[in-house]
């Protein structure tokens, strides 16, 4: 059985495809195309420019830039000079993160976009293994180690003249079990790890993502996620790549916000055919079509909103709608689609067919708009240590409220805390064994050793298989409460349901490590809060003792409308529910390290940051609501 290389696998596309756009990318005013064989052509004068300046096989190489050709052909550059790319997330802030990053995966070469190029600037001097930063735009003077992707590429284009088949040489050594890239993650516990990904890794997750999906040649995706991130690489430009389709990026602005802005932009003019999306994304582009839709007056959002209603009992899950008497409501949601929802879908570009949806679990009422308003958002489930996709909905087979079918060929089961298998239909820890499991952490034997045991790959994620092969994923199988008993409870449902339900709470974490009862921290919503402490005294001052207990006492109600007697009562165990809680000041973000790239909690962090807050919550005094220490997180 083939198993080809990431070059071998381009070359196959390139002679498939060689005139088809690949890329798509607009610098000035419009999207400008480059063809498979562009691509192609580019990638090898940039692996020349690399020979060119010492890099060998096996060299590890940084990645920092926003998403772009240049992302792209250079990464495909690094490994045509059989050396390994390091993909670096533009988010991270603090030099100490990038430090740890390019130091422990032993980079000697930094390839870089001028919007990051002061970041690098920052902390080369505590870089000594960095031989050259290669900067991917013009810059009007250069520092010591500098040089520019032009200069790069004038010396690739020498070193060709003088031996034409350098790179056709160099790039045939790479075997399939090479690593392609170390991939940090930015897991929910603590330090990131360096996930090795194969040749075979990447070729192998390719075919099996292709078993869920068909992608025709006539495609086009807008990457709106980093291209650091495991899934766009996969999922966006290689799988596309596979499928003769081509692939554009955001336009880079000045700032990220600038960047964030031109999405939207991007979308009308590029017109996709499928996005890749995250639940934060997914969020923002509802609140944007519901304020879209308020804005047309009192009617259009009354149709909306009956359109919307029908559509959810005619959709069910996706797999059984329009069953029995709700067939009858189809030509009535015909009308609503044409006067309606085909508007809506005009706003992302009107060729939309389907968003895949990864990263955090996507809750079934975001699934259900979608669906509704005829742009389905299907979603996937994997991690980069499976490279990173392990099952997905898709237009042929689809439940919503899953997490899809498993790609094919591959192996899953579900197993018990001790490892053994546990039967269909009950929950437990994923366990994965196929061409797509990593080939292990960098340098780290012990995490290794942890996660792959005996080629099956151990997901720290609990989930079940129903009885027609549908994965459901449920939260951290690691994360778990555990009471003062030993019995174990997973989170995650209860934190997303006080978020979804509560106006007020913007963010929870709940922490039980074997105590006598379960605690919350939890980050307020302020304005919220002061809208509702007006509403009910307006005389009061919000800085006023009075008025922040009045905002105290409902942010407690809220969390009890799960007990008995509550609105929610019933939802989840008792026991579960947060006793005491501590008001959190300052949100969970990715600027103070406590939630990761694809905008999930990293659990971890938390605790190790508010530990006196949660200490405090198991003493007599500190468990009183009124407590000094959240009167002033609400100031």
């Amino acid at each position: 059985m083939a198993r080809p290389t990431i070059i071998e696998f381009l070359n196959k596309n390139v002679e498939k495809f060689a005139d088809n756009t690949f890329l798509w990318e607009k610098t000035n005013s419009k999207f400008v195309p480059t063809t498979y064989l562009e691509t192609k052509q580019q990638s090898h004068i940039i692996a020349a420019g690399l020979i060119s300046i010492g890099v060998k096989s096996g060299d590890k190489i940084s990645l920092l830039s926003e998403g772009r050709n240049a992302w792209i052909t250079s990464e495909l550059g690094i490994l045509h000079a059989a050396a390994v790319n390091v993909p670096l997330s533009i988010k991270l802030e603090e030099s100490n993160d990038l430090i740890f990053r390019i130091q422990h995966s032993e980079s000697t070469v930094i390839m870089v976009s001028g919007g990051q190029l002061k970041k690098i600037r920052l902390i080369i001097d505590r870089l000594p293994d960095v031989k050259k930063v290669v900067v991917l735009d013009e810059q009007n003077e250069y520092a010591e180690k500098e040089i520019s992707l032009t200069e790069l590429i004038k010396e690739g284009a020498k070193l060709l003249e003088q031996q034409p088949d350098i790179v056709d040489k160099t790039a045939s050594l790479v075997k399939p079990d090479d690593v392609a890239t170390i991939s940090y993650t930015s897991g929910t516990t603590a330090d990131p790890k360096g996930v090795l990904l194969t040749h075979r890794n990447y070729t192998a997750n390719v075919e099996q993502a292709l078993t869920l999906m068909n992608i025709p040649t006539t495609y086009k995706t807008l990457i709106i996620l980093p291209l650091d991130h495991c899934f766009a690489h996969v999922a966006g430009f290689y799988s596309f790549m596979a499928s003769g389709a081509s692939v554009g990026t955001v336009q880079v602005g000045k700032t990220g916000m600038e960047t964030l802005k031109n999405i939207p932009i991007n979308i009308q003019e590029l017109k996709p055919n499928l996005l890749l999306s995250v639940p934060a994304l997914a969020k923002n582009f509802k609140k944007n079509i519901e304020t879209s839709i308020r804005t047309k007056g009192p009617l259009v959002t009354w149709l909306f909103k009956t359109a919307l209603k029908m559509s959810y009992s005619y959709n069910k899950e996706g797999y059984n709608k329009g069953k029995g008497l709700q067939a009858l409501k189809k030509p009535v949601l015909w009308l609503f689609d044409k006067i309606i929802f085909s508007k809506v879908r005009e706003g992302l570009g009107g060729n939309l067919d389907f968003f895949i949806g990864g990263g955090a679990l996507l809750d079934i009422d975001l699934q259900r708009f979608y669906y509704a308003i005829g742009i389905p958002m299907f979603q996937g489930y994997g991690l980069s240590e499976a490279t990173p996709i392990i099952s997905s909905n898709g237009l042929k087979r689809h439940k919503l409220g899953s997490s899809g079918v498993l790609v094919k060929p591959m192996e899953l089961k579900i197993c018990d805390a001790d490892g053994k298998e546990l039967p269909l239909g009950e929950k437990g820890e994923i366990v994965i064994k196929g061409e797509n499991v990593m080939a292990g952490y960098y340098k780290n034997e012990k995490a290794t050793a942890e996660t792959v045991r005996d080629g099956w790959l151990y997901t720290g994620d609990m989930g079940y298989m129903d009885k027609d092969d549908f994965l459901y994923v449920v939260g951290r199988f690691k994360s778990l409460l555990i009471s003062s008993d030993g019995e174990k409870y997973s989170p995650e449902g209860i934190e997303e349901s006080l978020v979804e339900n509560s106006r007020y709470i913007e963010q929870v974490l709940l922490h039980n490590n074997q105590n006598p009862y379960t605690t919350a921290l939890v980050v307020p919503n302020k304005e919220a809060l002061k809208k509702y402490v007006h509403h009910k005294q307006p005389e009061l001052e919000w800085n006023s003792l009075e008025a922040k207990k009045i905002a105290l006492d409902k942010l407690f109600r809220e969390i009890n409308e799960y007990r008995k007697g509550g609105k929610f009562e019933g939802m989840f165990p008792e026991r579960w529910l947060p006793s005491s809680i501590a008001v959190i000041g300052e949100p969970f973000t990715e600027q103070n390290g406590l939630v990761n790239s694809t905008m999930k909690i990293i659990r971890g962090k938390v605790e190790e940051r508010y530990a006196d807050r949660i200490e405090l919550l198991y003493t007599n005094g500190g468990k009183e609501i009124f407590h000094e220490a959240n009167l002033e997180a609400l100031a």
